[in-house]
């Protein structure tokens, strides 16, 4: 199943995608349907009975064709700034360093909800504040429902779906100021989407081919049997202390070949087109803004 944020005759609402058709949830419930994707998460595995339940229905009236409606981020707004890990395939950490920088633990940082944009708005170049912005493919994983100390052998059940995530990076702010919240959370530094697809549909997340492409050029093509820490580990690590939430967000990490790793660097720069393009999830694709 693939879940969807989008913009129809003016109006934000909650989709699910089916045979290249929109089919607005908010629409076919009558209103009985959460307004927002935040709010459709908080019910976990049981949105999925809920929609089977609106798919038994007629649903003509609230069915058109996905090319005519406007994509927004699947999580438009997230509740929290989204968890992201760095340096989670061994190859990205040697390009940026060397063997000696391929993490132990995980390494753990984020982006603020503003920085949440969905596929083909423009990324801002923000010229006046950075010289170096990259790009950085990732899958992301949505968490569906609440837990504390959650064990790696039960992660995936805390696991609602997973989208496609840039981790768009001001590599200058990123050294200058020794952190990295800063240079990863420009507004508009983290497109997503276009889909949620519910884990059901995708059996093998480690297992998803990855690939990024700048201006049709290929720069990063990997799979995720490649991340160091896996999904679980990730999940578990971060919630021994913490409480994970539905609709909270972890960008897992990006394969070799973002721009700082070329030599001269291949940095973004205006009027660039990023399209990623993870297996079984679709292609998310941005262009940067001047």
């Amino acid at each position: 199943m693939k879940f969807a944020t989008a913009r129809v005759e003016g109006e934000e609402v909650i989709g699910f995608i089916q045979d290249s058709q929109f089919i607005n949830l908010t629409r076919a419930s009558k209103g009985d349907f959460p307004k927002t994707m935040n709010e459709a998460l908080q019910f976990g595995d049981k949105l999925i009975h809920k929609v089977n339940e609106i798919l038994k229905m007629d649903i003509t009236e609230a069915t058109v064709p996905l090319a005519s409606v406007k994509l927004l981020a699947p999580i438009p707004r997230p509740a929290k700034n989204i968890f992201c890990v760095g340096k989670n395939y061994a190859a990205h950490a040697i390009e940026l360093g060397s063997e000696a920088d391929i993490p132990e633990a995980p390494m753990f940082f984020s982006k603020t909800p503003t920085t949440v944009i969905g596929p083909h708005e423009s990324i801002p170049a923000h010229e006046h504040v950075t010289e170096a912005l990259d790009y950085e493919g990732e899958l992301g994983v949505i968490i569906g429902k609440k837990g504390f100390a959650i064990e790696k052998e039960k992660a995936f059940d805390y696991v609602f779906g997973y989208t496609i995530i840039n981790d768009i990076t001001a590599r200058d702010l990123q050294k200058r100021h020794k952190q990295f919240l800063l240079g990863k959370s420009l507004d508009g530094s983290c497109p997503m989407g276009p889909y949620i697809v519910h884990k059901s549909a995708l059996n093998h997340p480690h297992a998803l081919k990855i690939e990024t492409k700048v201006n049709g050029e290929l720069r990063q093509s990997a799979t995720t049997e490649q991340l160091i820490f896996d999904i679980p580990e990730l999940i578990s690590v971060l919630s021994q202390g913490m409480t994970l939430e539905p609709g909270d967000i972890i960008a897992t990490g990006t394969p070799a070949g973002v721009g700082m790793g070329f030599t001269p660097p291949k940095l973004l720069k205006a009027g660039d087109t990023i399209e990623i393009t993870i297996e079984g999830i679709g292609t998310l694709i941005n262009s940067v803004n001047s």
